[in-house]
């Protein structure tokens, strides 16, 4: 931390539930900078309650703390996404971390579609992700990254990068995903894959809220694979029935963002509740 650097220790705490006529609310709310809600939507229409978190703040900065933890509970459906890209500053001295908690009661949906982290020169960065969905609830999450402002020469400059995620079904760890890399080395991974110099990343994971058959595949796959093309990476792997780790690898944000938005619309032919409407311009 910088000598008479300001930090912010921020928490956002919330929990859905269904109330009546039948639509899902937060019952619980605690919020502090630099986090905050906007106004949620109600989208009648596939029964989502949409959340925007905003980060008031001009962006992550070293010594900052963020806790979330975000409970669903049965029957709710939840929304949860972001007006724009998450900042994290340049650190001359001390890191920025995050701790996420999200848990899904059976019978409950949640879907996490922030918008994605840039990572600025010299930044520090650590993010815990942790998931718990009980059988019969679902979940849709996804991490996005671009490497940097390349407007300002700082693609693949920051120093280091953390991203621990682990997903529980019912109590049984089903995947744990680590990344920990520095910009640079980050950036050779990208060459190998034989992109440029602003790749830019999409990692999901997606718990289906309805079971299927083993040997059944999911009808949203084939179209999934077929953004697999002009440039893009696009690739799924089962975890275990119902449950699918997905990434997609772009050449830049702006393809990011299409290939992303086209995964949600895929994956709402299955997922009736994915086809709420973001509320974005």
């Amino acid at each position: 931390m910088e000598c008479g650097a300001v930090t912010l220790s921020g928490h956002l705490d919330l929990r859905a539930e269904v109330r009546p006529p039948g639509r899902t609310a937060l019952v619980r709310q605690g919020v502090s900078v630099p986090f905050h809600l906007s106004k949620p939507y109600w989208d009648p229409d596939h029964g989502v309650l949409v959340v925007q978190v905003a980060n008031p703040t001009a962006g992550i900065l070293a010594g900052d703390q963020l806790d979330s933890k975000i409970e669903v509970g049965d029957g709710a459906r939840l929304c949860l996404t972001t007006p724009s890209a998450s900042r994290v500053f340049q650190m001359n001295a001390g890191e920025a971390a995050a701790v996420q908690e999200f848990a899904v009661e059976a019978g409950g949906w949640l879907e996490v579609m922030p918008e994605p982290l840039v990572l600025h020169r010299r930044s520090k960065y650590t993010q815990h992700t942790e998931v718990e969905v009980a059988s019969g609830g679902g979940l849709f999450f996804v991490d996005q990254l671009v490497p940097g402002r390349v407007g300002h020469g700082e693609v693949w400059q920051w120093d280091r990068l953390v991203l621990d995620l682990r997903v529980r079904r019912d109590r049984k760890l089903i995947l744990r995903e680590r990344v920990g890399q520095s910009g640079a080395e980050l950036q050779q991974l990208a060459r190998s894959l034989g992109f440029g110099e602003s790749a830019a990343f999409a990692n999901a994971i997606l718990v289906e809220p309805k079971t299927r058959e083993r040997s059944e595949p999911p009808g949203w796959r084939t179209a999934f694979r077929a953004l697999h093309q002009e440039g893009v990476w696009a690739g799924a792997s089962a975890v275990e029935s119902g449950a699918w780790s997905l990434r997609i690898v772009a050449p830049d944000g702006v393809a990011l963002r299409r290939a992303v938005n086209a995964m949600r619309e895929i994956i709402a032919t299955d997922v009736p509740a994915m086809r709420a409407s973001l509320r974005k311009l």
